[in-house]
């Protein structure tokens, strides 16, 4: 892990100097990108392990970046911003984001929660596809779809939407809090309970109407239902 080459785009320099002191002694490879742009080839040209990235970016802000970024694959990424609101944090949690940190922040709490999300993203072993009723969801080919009858229909899902979905896929019939899924699917940090509503309601949106029910006084369960 600490081998990972971590892209910083941070068009402060003194902020991305420190950034990228603080992860090169933990031994990690650090590039680094003062704009949006920059940023995006950067990323496809090297194709970093982990992505830091500021919202308020020249050429293009942190949300298009972080939006591209998705578009092309699952790179984890930790925003890092100056901005505060919970609006912001859900925006950056919708696109995909896997972490949020606020400044002024310790450099150590930003290299502490980049190795928490490697672990997560690069430590996990071979998955294997799941099938609840209608519902398929593949682990390792981040695809989940539901059977229709016209065919199997894929579900548009952020990738944080996509880790709710296959956590409760493999605990069918099992209600789960909304704390348990916070822990497990959301960033450490400041993941909020509403933001787990949030998702799953995209969810039932995309295609898994009717398989989720939410249990009162604790959170969702996700049940098969007959294929048609």
């Amino acid at each position: 892990m600490t081998n990972a080459l971590i892209l910083i785009v941070e068009d402060e320099p003194e902020i991305a100097e420190i950034l990228e002191t603080y992860f090169a002694r933990e031994g990690f490879r650090v590039i680094c990108a003062g704009d949006g742009p920059t940023g995006l080839a950067h990323h496809q040209r090297l194709r970093p392990d982990l992505v830091v990235l500021d919202i308020k970016l020249p050429g293009q802000d942190g949300y298009e970046v972080l939006a591209a970024i998705r578009r092309r694959g699952e790179t984890p990424v930790i925003m890092v911003t100056a901005l505060a609101e919970d609006l912001d944090k859900l925006q950056a949690l919708r696109i995909g984001a896997d972490d949020y940190v606020v400044k002024p922040f310790n450099p150590l709490e930003v290299v502490a929660r980049a190795r928490a999300v490697l672990r997560r993203t690069l430590g996990r072993g071979p998955e294997t596809l799941l099938r609840l009723g209608p519902l398929t969801v593949d682990p390792q080919a981040h695809r989940a779809t539901v059977e229709t009858g016209r065919g199997p229909v894929p579900l548009d899902l952020t990738p944080t939407e996509f880790r709710i979905l296959s956590h409760m896929a493999g605990a069918p019939g099992r209600a789960f809090a909304r704390a348990d899924l916070v822990d497990a699917c959301l960033p450490e940090g400041e993941a909020l309970d509403r933001t787990v509503d949030s998702h799953v309601s995209k969810l039932a949106a995309a295609g898994a109407d009717g398989m989720l029910t939410g249990v009162r006084g604790v959170g969702y369960r996700l049940e098969a239902l007959d294929a048609p």
